[in-house]
């Protein structure tokens, strides 16, 4: 993504958030539509919302834009799943979700993770899971 740097006139090449996968199953529900179809039963309308749900969080340049997009219902799990997030596959009454853990620049999760704080600056994005959430 490009934009223009408005003091210098200059355009130059934003950095996008990066999406880590905790494994290379999630890895290739995310990124595989035969696989994503297989993990819905077979509904391509999940399976494609999905990949735009994993495109926009790509095309973000900090996690705070995920954050503020309604569609996304972007919240903070507790219990066992501390420090984790979710966001819905599709809308609030699928009980699919994308859950995510923000990361530092070292790749590690933020200890406490006070979403507040620094959305703003994270760029790199951990997919957990893609779950049914009454499952």
């Amino acid at each position: 993504m490009v934009y223009l740097d408005y003091p210098t006139g200059n355009l130059k090449r934003r950095a996008n958030v990066q999406l880590l996968y905790n494994n290379s199953k999630v890895q290739k529900q995310c990124t595989d539509l035969k696989t994503a179809k297989k993990l819905f039963g077979g509904n391509a309308a999940l399976a494609t919302s999905l990949f735009a749900r994993i495109n926009a969080m790509l095309q973000a340049s900090v996690i705070k834009d995920i954050v503020m997009m309604p569609t996304f219902h972007f919240h903070k799990l507790s219990g066992n799943m501390d420090g984790f997030f979710a966001i819905d596959v599709k809308t609030r009454r699928d009980p699919w979700r994308i859950i995510i853990q923000p990361l530092d620049e070292n790749e590690e999760p933020y200890d406490p993770c006070n979403i507040d704080e620094i959305a703003g600056v994270v760029r790199i994005v951990e997919v957990k899971e893609v779950s049914n959430h009454y499952e």
